[in-house]
C-alpha cells in the first residue's frame, strides 16, 4: 500500500535529522547492530503510532533493518515532522501521516496501517488500542501484542484490563525505570521550556510559573522552572505529591487561587479541564497557557473561545483570546503537546533511554508474546539494567560491583 505524506522532496532535510540524532543514541545504536545481525524481525509487521520525528524515525529504521516491515504513523496532529515522514518514505518504510491533519484523517492513516495487520504496535496515548477493541478487530488476526509509551495510554490500558476486555498482551514501557525517570522527569522538563521559549521568545525568570500535575512529568518540569528563575506554584489532588511538591520548594495551592497569579500555566496531568471558564475569567491580562500533558483536553479550549469576544493568531503557535473586559489569554500550540507540537520533542540523549526499551519490548514480545496473559505488563528489571550500563559507559562512568561478601552479606539470611 502507497505512503500517504505531504511531500517527498522534503526527504533531504529530514535524513540530515535521522542522522543527526543517531550519533547521540548509543544505547539503540548497540541495539541496531545486534538486531540487524540476528534479523530476528524477519517477516513480522510492526505499526509504530508515536510522535513522528526524527527520534522516533530512527527507532523505526532499526527494526526496518532488523527486518521487520514497518508502517510508520503518528500520535498527534501536530507532532507530525513533514520531512522526518518524507525521508522514512525515501528509506523505503511505510508512512501515513502528515503535520497538521484534521481529525479525520489522522484516523484514516491509523486505520491505514492497520490495514497491514501488524504482529506488533508499538502506540503513544492509545488511539491505536482502542481502535483494535472497537472498529478495526479485524485487524488483530496476527497480532501478538504491543507496547505503550505514555501514561496516558499506560492509564488507557489498565483501564481496559481492569474491565477484563484487554485482548492482546501490552507492555507499558512507560512504567520502566529507564523511561519514567528520565523521559518523564529530565525529557519533559527541558522540551516543553524549549518549546515556550522557541514559541514565545519571552524570558521565564521572575514569572510565576503554575504547573498543573506533580508526576514526574511535572517535577521535570517545576525543576527546570526554578533553574529557569521563575516562582513555582504547583497544584495537585493528590495530597502526597503535593507534600513532596512543598518539601521540593514550591508553593501549592488549588488552580482557582493560582489562576490570577500565574503569567505561564503548564498542565502536565493526563486529565480534562484542569483549566477551564472559572479560570480564565480571573486570570490576568497576557498570561500564557500551554499543555504537556497528552490530549488536548487539559485546558478546555472550547470553553476559552465561549469566553472569548475574538481570537486570532497571533504568532506561530500562540493563539490570543481577547475577552470582554480587554484582558487577552495566550494559548500555545492549540492545547496540544507544546513540546512536540511547538518544538522537537525531548533530547536524542533522553529518548535514546525510551526507545532503547521500546526496542527490547519488540523484541520480548516476539519471544514470550504467545505465552504472555492479555493484560498489562512490565519488562523485567535486568532489561532497564542492561540498557542504563551502556548508556553509562558511553557517558564515559564507570561503576563500582559487589564482591562476593558484600552479595552474601545482603542476600543471606544473617
Amino acid at each position: 500500500m502507497e505512503s500517504l505524506i505531504r511531500d517527498i522532496k522534503l526527504a533531504p532535510e529530514g535524513r540530515k535529522k535521522i542522522e543527526w540524532v543517531s550519533n547521540f543514541m548509543p544505547a539503540l545504536n548497540s541495539l541496531r547492530e545486534e538486531f540487524k545481525a540476528s534479523h530476528k524481525f524477519e517477516g513480522k509487521t510492526v505499526v509504530v503510532s508515536v510522535h513522528l520525528e526524527a527520534k522516533t524515525a530512527y527507532l523505526s529504521t532499526i527494526l526496518k533493518e532488523a527486518g521487520a516491515d514497518v508502517i510508520v504513523t503518528g500520535s498527534n496532529p501536530l507532532s507530525t515532522q513533514d520531512d522526518v515522514a518524507a525521508a522514512l518514505v525515501d528509506m523505503g518504510l511505510t508512512v501515513y501521516a502528515w503535520h497538521d491533519c484534521t481529525e479525520e484523517e489522522y484516523f484514516m492513516f491509523l486505520n491505514k496501517a492497520l490495514d497491514h495487520k501488524p504482529h506488533i504496535i508499538i502506540d503513544d496515548g492509545g488511539d491505536l488500542v482502542n481502535l483494535l477493541h472497537t472498529t478495526r478487530t479485524d485487524a488483530k488476526e496476527r497480532l501478538i501484542g504491543g507496547s505503550e509509551e505514555t501514561t496516558t495510554g499506560v492509564h488507557r490500558l489498565h483501564a481496559l484490563a481492569n474491565e477484563h476486555k484487554l485482548t492482546f498482551p501490552m507492555i507499558a514501557v512507560n512504567d520502566s525505570y529507564c523511561k519514567y525517570l528520565f523521559d518523564n522527569r529530565y525529557g519533559t522538563g527541558q522540551s516543553v521550556w524549549d518549546g515556550i521559549m522557541r514559541t514565545t521568545n519571552l524570558t521565564v525568570t521572575g514569572k510565576n510559573v503554575v504547573v498543573a500535575g506533580y508526576g514526574w512529568c511535572g517535577k521535570g518540569v517545576a525543576m527546570r522552572a526554578k533553574g529557569l528563575g521563575a516562582h513555582v506554584i504547583v497544584t495537585e489532588v493528590d495530597p502526597i505529591k503535593a507534600i513532596e511538591a512543598v518539601f521540593d520548594g514550591f508553593k501549592v495551592m488549588p488552580m482557582i487561587e493560582a489562576a490570577p497569579i500565574g503569567d505561564i500555566f503548564i498542565t502536565v496531568t493526563g486529565c480534562k479541564d484542569v483549566i477551564h471558564k472559572q479560570h480564565f475569567e480571573v486570570m490576568k491580562d497576557k498570561a500564557i497557557m500551554c499543555n504537556a500533558g497528552h490530549f488536548d483536553c487539559e485546558v478546555n479550549g472550547v470553553e476559552l473561545a465561549e469566553v472569548a469576544v475574538s481570537h486570532k493568531n497571533v504568532r506561530k503557535n500562540i493563539e490570543g483570546y481577547s475577552l470582554a473586559d480587554g484582558r487577552i489569554l495566550y494559548l500555545l500550540a492549540g492545547g496540544r503537546l507544546v513540546n512536540l507540537a511547538a518544538g522537537d520533542g525531548h533530547p536524542a540523549e533522553i529518548m535514546d533511554l525510551s526507545f532503547a526499551m521500546q526496542a527490547l519490548a519488540a523484541e520480548y514480545l516476539l519471544d514470550h508474546g504467545k505465552d504472555m496473559e492479555a493484560t498489562v505488563h512490565i519488562l523485567p528489571h535486568e532489561l532497564d539494567v542492561r540498557i542504563a550500563k551502556v548508556k553509562l559507559q558511553n557517558m564515559g562512568y564507570d561503576l563500582d560491583s559487589l564482591t562476593q561478601e558484600q552479595y552474601d552479606y545482603l542476600h543471606k539470611v544473617q
